[in-house]
């Protein structure tokens, strides 16, 4: 009995990555308000110009990403977020210091957000093969539910606290917030130490992207959820990033309500958390997907100019959905991906689940001069409900089972 307990308690280590984590989620929940408004107030600028910020941001994720997945592979995954927490304060140090000078040209904004994007590109492979590296299998979930309750507390608080900073302080402010938590993040990071890889040693690029590839296209229930995750996440992009706070500063009030809005998001992620973590179903991919429809709740809410304390209630629900299905889905990775070519496949993940963001927040912009931001989020709700039914009706998903032996790394 004892061992068994011993085996599933989360490393001392872990703790340190958690750390490590939450800072930066605290700091990162200022961004998403801080850069919406911050452009928006800018001369002549519009829900267009926001959008292409945002698409700039996105297009080095998405160039970037594979490469990305070789580095968290060949090298010690926490020296390679350490990297990439410093790249990232940098970058938005950069945004804070535009929009506080007031000299913001839009290719200068672009250039930072294309900066921010790229190190988005060599962390997010990285992050799920680290909690691998730190954690045994038996307690992955709970990990995985740990790391979430942690950084989604981080961000209630940091949208509260943005939505404050911008109204009273202005954009510029919160960005500096934002830039100091990664450097905070960073020097956490740097204290963990991971063993290199078993690829580490390889020097064949191409090689590592077709083993990674071969790894992810061989499970047809990854790639077809992930399919469904790249429409689902660019109507989620053109809705929170462009659509949303465009309604809000026209409807709803400006910052401080368009963050409460995005404070009933967080807090519905950290209910969600706590009931994934003890939440067991005997299928949990199926399980988890059935959870996504339940996001486009906000935009429907937003788009039928429901009021704000329904709008509220709305993305608590979609919170709730999105962490039960997050929980599920990483643990689902971590398990049945083999370690060494973990963050390559998660690379492909993010690859294919972010690569029509961009396309997202340009077309919301249009969307936004054409059809008014109100029937834009009516339509990119009706796209997330589709996605996840597709994801639904394929086979691969509908009847995925969970691996029996879920103690024991592949």
């Amino acid at each position: 009995m004892a061992d068994r307990i011993a085996s599933r308690r989360v490393p001392r280590r872990f703790w340190i990555f958690l750390s490590a984590r939450t800072v930066s989620v605290l700091g990162s929940a200022f961004g998403p308000i801080a850069l919406a408004f911050g452009v928006l107030s800018l001369p002549g600028a519009t829900a267009a110009t926001l959008g292409l910020v945002l698409a700039a941001q996105g297009v080095p994720q998405l160039a970037l990403m594979l490469l990305g997945g070789v580095v968290g592979d060949r090298f010690p995954r926490n020296r390679v977020l350490v990297v990439a927490e410093l790249v990232s304060g940098l970058a938005y140090a950069g945004l804070a210091t535009m929009l506080l000078t007031g000299h913001a040209p839009i290719v200068l904004l672009c250039a930072a957000a294309f900066v921010a994007g790229a190190a988005s590109a060599l962390l997010l492979p990285s992050l799920t093969g680290t909690v691998a590296d730190l954690v045994p299998a038996d307690s992955l979930q709970r990990a995985n539910g740990q790391l979430r309750l942690g950084t989604n507390s981080a961000r209630i608080a940091g949208v509260v606290a943005a939505g404050a900073v911008v109204a009273w302080l202005g954009p510029g402010a919160a960005l500096i917030v934002d830039a100091a938590t990664y450097f905070v993040a960073a020097g956490l990071l740097s204290v963990l130490r991971l063993p290199g890889s078993a690829s580490s040693g390889r020097r064949d690029l191409l090689g590592d992207l077709r083993t990674g590839w071969h790894e992810f296209s061989s499970r047809s229930w990854l790639w077809t959820t992930v399919a469904a995750a790249a429409v689902i996440n660019a109507a989620s992009t053109a809705a929170f990033g462009v659509l949303g706070p465009a309604l809000a500063k026209d409807r709803l009030g400006g910052a401080l309500a368009w963050s409460l809005v995005l404070a009933g998001y967080s807090v519905g992620m950290l209910a969600g958390v706590v009931v994934a973590i003890r939440f067991k179903p005997r299928r949990p991919l199926p399980t988890a997907v059935l959870f996504a429809p339940l996001l486009a709740l906000p935009l429907l809410a937003l788009g039928f100019r429901a009021p704000l304390p329904v709008i509220v209630l709305a993305a608590v629900c979609a919170g709730v959905a999105t962490d039960i299905f997050g929980v599920l889905w990483d643990t689902t990775m971590q398990t049945e991906v083999p370690a060494s070519a973990l963050s390559r496949v998660s690379s492909y993940e993010y690859l294919v689940s972010l690569s029509l963001k961009p396309v997202g927040a340009v077309v919301a912009g249009l969307a936004a001069a054409e059809l008014g931001p109100a029937a834009g989020l009516l339509l990119f709700g009706g796209l997330i409900v589709l996605a996840a039914a597709g994801a639904l009706a394929q086979p691969a998903v509908r009847y995925h089972q969970p691996r029996e032996d879920l103690g024991v790394r592949p």
